[in-house]
């Protein structure tokens, strides 16, 4: 067994969406990465729920790992007081950064970016590029219709049925935990 602490990268909005759930499960996610000895690495944003899963691994005594490209510093408000802080200069940079240091991926609610971001990994795992974990946190069915979709493409003939199987869908932290946990084994 390794001694080496385990990283858990967090794909989440930059906003904090409609949901209170939404900024809730942020937080209790960034204190169970922390409670675990498992290091944050993101997007480096101080805004959203990007923000706070980090502010709360910080305030829980985690390691955090952030990674943001020079065009975003001012937008997402880059969080420079986290463990390691890294400006890339483009987003494929930032993606890359981010994924090789993760042993898994968890996507929380989020937008546009945090989709570009799911797709990429997914399909890096449909190509047999890795074999880290993809877990979506679908807080108050927040991903339903993204579950939906990915069926939908295997049903239509565009994807093998082993695409579905590369995600784990929980509905709350604990079961996150629980997920994380036994994959990291």
């Amino acid at each position: 067994m390794s001694s080496t602490p385990k990283s858990i990268c967090v794909y989440c909005g930059s906003r904090m969406g409609v949901r209170p759930a939404y900024q809730a499960a942020a937080r209790t996610t960034g204190e169970m990465l922390a409670r675990r000895g498992w290091r944050l690495v993101y997007g480096a944003g101080d805004i959203g729920l990007m923000g706070t899963v980090a502010r709360a691994a910080q305030g829980a005594g985690g390691e955090t790992f952030g990674v943001i490209p020079t065009h975003l510093l001012q937008h997402e408000v880059g969080k420079r007081d986290l463990s390691i802080f890294v400006i890339t200069e483009t987003m494929h940079e930032r993606k890359k950064v981010m994924f090789m240091n993760a042993d898994a991926v968890v996507v929380l609610p989020g937008g546009g970016g945090s989709l570009d971001e799911f797709f990429e990994v997914l399909t890096w795992r449909q190509l047999g590029l890795h074999e880290k974990p993809i877990i979506l946190l679908n807080t108050e069915g927040y991903w339903d219709k993204l579950v939906g979709l990915i069926d939908h493409i295997v049903a239509e003939g565009f994807a093998d049925a082993t695409l579905a199987g590369f995600i784990t869908v929980v509905g709350n932290v604990a079961e996150l935990e629980a997920v994380l946990a036994s994959s990291l084994n």
